[in-house]
């Protein structure tokens, strides 16, 4: 583990000048982030069943609560606004989304004793499988996706807890998700360590969900998880898998990682963000959201420009992740419709 600090390390400082000594913007402030991806031109699209999941959630509740960001993050809201995790839900559906995912991503012991909370995980996560139900049996159709994140933060491999202890938590949480949900998704996995050890304890857990996994990868390079390894690094490990995706990562990385994942053969795909940057002030112990900021460039109609190549280049699992929301996911929709593909 000792080559992972470093690179987080030049995670925090990639926006303000590299080791090849040029200063590089945060996305939105340069070139690269102003304009529709860059693609060559593909020939018609063979029309194809999609996967569409949901946006963001974390941001979307901050955003409708009005609420000071908190260190716990769509936790806190879900806990001061009882109903709103179900509306997001049933706005997604409405949207297009074929996906619920749940609203569990940081519930663990290690988030919540923190701030004396530990005590209500299993509450807490029932609450949020409660709200996804509501949602789905509302629409009258759709899946539900039992998230879990990374243990202890996101975006920090160096961190990442030791192999048994992780694969233990994991597998506890997993077989608490398992009879609510239709499969399980492990989020924002930052290093091989964190691959290796979520899918140990998800197979332990909940030995008989489809498990997908779902890594973030360095947006500036997004043939590298954020811990600084190749993303083709995970082959030996993703056959007990069902999916290969990326998520919260920059729309641009996904053009470079999705190759690599379609190479591992499953059914793949990518739901970015539309963060500028993930800031140095963000990495720091109990951050909350306000350390980062939205790409204002990052329109419903751009983000589906670039999902539309990744459904071209042969992604079927598709969606947005942060400072994505139901305008975003039903632009998807639309243009997904009009392409001739499916959504199921």
């Amino acid at each position: 583990m000792a080559f992972i600090l470093p690179q987080i390390l030049a995670l925090t400082s990639l926006f303000g000048g590299g080791s090849k000594g040029g200063v590089h913007a945060p996305f939105g402030e340069g070139a690269r982030g102003a304009s529709s991806p860059s693609h060559p031109p593909h020939a018609p699209p063979t029309p194809r069943c999609i996967t569409l999941l949901d946006g963001g959630m974390g941001q979307e509740l901050v955003r409708r609560s009005g609420d000071n960001p908190h260190p716990l993050w769509a936790t806190r809201v879900m806990i001061d606004h009882p109903g709103l995790v179900q509306a997001i839900h049933a706005d997604y559906f409405a949207a297009g989304a074929s996906v619920a995912t749940t609203n569990t991503y940081a519930l663990f012991h290690d988030r919540l004793v923190k701030f004396a909370l530990d005590y209500r995980l299993t509450e807490l996560q029932t609450a949020a499988l409660r709200e996804a139900e509501a949602a789905r049996a509302a629409h009258g159709r759709g899946r539900i996706a039992g998230s879990i994140g990374p243990l202890v933060a996101s975006y920090r491999p160096d961190i990442f807890p030791p192999y048994a202890q992780a694969v233990t938590e994991y597998a506890a949480i997993a077989a608490q998700l398992a009879p609510r949900v239709d499969l399980i998704i492990a989020e924002t996995v930052a290093s091989v360590a964190h691959a290796s050890a979520v899918i140990d304890g998800l197979r332990q857990g909940a030995p008989d969900l489809p498990l997908w996994l779902s890594v973030t990868v360095e947006d500036r390079d997004g043939t590298l998880l954020r811990s600084g390894e190749p993303l083709s690094a995970l082959a030996p490990l993703v056959a007990p898998v069902q999916a290969v995706l990326a998520n919260c990562s920059a729309p641009e990385a996904m053009d470079q990682a999705l190759p690599l994942l379609a190479g591992f053969n499953k059914p793949f795909g990518a739901s970015a963000n539309g963060f500028q940057q993930i800031t140095s002030d963000f990495l720091k112990d109990n951050a909350t959201v306000d350390a980062l900021t939205a790409r204002a460039e990052m329109t419903p109609s751009l983000y589906a420009d670039h999902v539309l190549a990744w459904v071209a280049a042969g992604a079927t699992i598709v969606g947005g992740c942060c400072e994505t929301g139901p305008d975003h996911i039903a632009e998807i929709a639309r243009r997904l419709r009009a392409a001739g593909h499916t959504i199921a």
